[in-house]
């Protein structure tokens, strides 16, 4: 089956037959200065091979504003409290009541501050919670809507309530003690956290992780307002180079001349599967017209379940990808996004794709059971894993993204290589799970030829022998204190 793209004027056509957009409503492309977030390495790796990119100059006076795709709500919100009010802010924010962050907090405050969530301009108040719970979306005050599937909310206990009393604004203190933001004219409501379960998951089920993680021994009450943010939020984790906010990747995308960008989100180790399948949509954009597509490799950077390949496993495989030529690094940007991961399936896809929008991506890739996971108490999947794409090609407010989704790719036994799938051949092909891989990285077994480029896969094999020896060296302390 050929990509299939949706879009304001286009809907479910080959994607062969589409060509660029002439439309007198685009937004004509600005140049724009390179700035200190190019010390990502991977970026530094395009320049190593073609140097004349870096010489590029552009005017610094430009608007930030891809020419691409529109931020939903028209503007790009960033919620930074200017470096002149900052000292003020700060000591307004000392003698405010004060709310105690969860890491995941943290990790919304992230999202909502560089505005990947915009229009959204802080954690919702109850008629926004509401609107995105029962609707998936957020009505605008031009009577327009945007996608809001996932309900972004700050909890609070009855303590903290109470020490909040009547006041209106309170400050935000990290898991680390330090005050970083602050919220205004703040409203108070009741979470129901049933409620909020079952609408999001479509199930109460016990065992859903983020559930477990963060919203069952969270507080009663769900607390919204205007988000103050004093400086960028840091992680000093030695990765904070890739965390491009949607301001900085759309200065990029101009930097490199886009005329198209394809976002790919992933959670796992790319393997050649994957590559194929990012070149292919390349291959095919370039085939419609489009002169220079860039693909945004994306990896979620927010919480994970346990069993998750740690994020900076992650990087420094997608790193060796590009370094090995399985993706061409002058076409490709690797960045973190900083959300949280839900496993809420065709529900939480949207949440991803509109993120994409507000990054300045036009296409987003779409592939089988986007965000889902297996069922926590059956062994089946959660979600039909069709559903995901079948919800973002109807998906409101996402009209203006080019969804793409994707052909099926396995190991082909006989050319001993990743392919698409050939349904005539269906007993050639072997489907490599993102678990079956784990388990082959933590057992030594090597996988097909072909599957992954090697200094990819050496990546995971060392990963997982020193959880092994980390295993072995607790069980060994454990015997000794016995």
């Amino acid at each position: 089956m050929p990509l299939l793209i949706r879009s304001s004027y286009i809907s479910q056509l080959h994607l062969t037959n589409s060509k660029p957009s002439s439309s007198p409503n685009q937004i004509p492309s600005k140049s724009l200065s390179f700035s200190s977030f190019n010390h990502n390495p991977l970026i530094n790796l395009v320049y190593k091979i073609n140097p004349t990119m870096q010489n590029l100059t552009f005017p610094s006076s430009t608007t930030v504003k891809s020419s691409l795709i529109e931020p939903d709500g028209g503007e790009l919100v960033e919620l930074f409290v200017p470096k002149s009010e900052i000292d003020l802010k700060k000591a307004e924010a000392d003698s405010m009541p004060k709310v105690n962050l969860t890491k995941i907090d943290l990790e919304w405050v992230h999202v909502i501050s560089e505005g990947w969530a915009s229009p959204l301009k802080g954690f919702m108040r109850e008629d926004e919670y509401l609107q995105s719970l029962h609707f998936n979306s957020l009505r605008l005050k031009d009577g327009t809507f945007v996608n809001m599937s996932l309900p972004i909310v700050l909890a609070i206990d009855d303590q903290t309530k109470e020490q909040i009393g009547v006041s209106k604004n309170v400050a935000l203190v990290t898991p680390q003690g330090d005050i970083i933001a602050s919220l205004r004219s703040v409203e108070i409501y009741k979470h129901n956290k049933e409620e909020r379960i079952a609408r999001t998951w479509g199930t109460t089920s016990p065992g859903l992780p983020y559930v477990e993680e963060h919203i069952a021994p969270s507080g009663e009450w769900l607390i919204g307002g205007d988000l103050e943010v004093f400086e960028a939020i840091k992680y000093n984790d030695g990765l904070d180079h890739y965390r491009l906010s949607p301001k900085q990747l759309r200065k990029e995308f101009d930097n490199r001349k886009a005329d198209a960008v394809f976002a790919f989100q992933l959670r796992n180790p790319v393997h050649n599967g994957h590559a194929l399948l990012m070149n292919d949509t390349r291959k095919r954009l370039l085939e419609m017209g489009y002169k220079n597509p860039v693909l945004l490799l994306h990896p979620l950077g927010g919480f994970t379940k346990a069993d998750d390949v740690p994020l900076d496993v992650r990087m420094e495989q997608h790193s060796k990808v590009l370094e090995d030529g399985v993706l061409d690094p002058e076409t490709t940007i690797v960045s973190i996004f900083p959300s949280p991961m839900h496993y809420a399936g065709p529900t939480e896809v949207q949440w991803h794709a509109k993120a994409r929008i507000n990054a300045g991506a036009n296409f987003y890739i779409v592939g089988r059971d986007p965000a889902g996971m297996g069922h926590p108490t059956e062994k089946r999947d959660l979600y039909d894993p069709d559903h995901g794409k079948k919800v973002l090609s109807m998906a409101p407010g996402l009209e203006k993204l080019n969804i793409l989704p994707f052909k099926v790719a396995a190991y082909d036994t006989v050319e001993k290589k990743m392919a698409f799938f050939d349904p005539t051949r269906a007993k050639e092909f072997l489907f490599i799970s993102g678990t079956k891989m784990r388990t082959y990285a933590r057992t030594g077994e090597s996988p097909p030829d072909g599957f992954m480029c090697p200094s990819g896969w050496n990546v995971l094999v060392k990963y997982y022998e020193s959880l092994q020896e980390s295993d072995e060296s607790s069980k060994q302390q454990t015997v000794v204190s016995a």
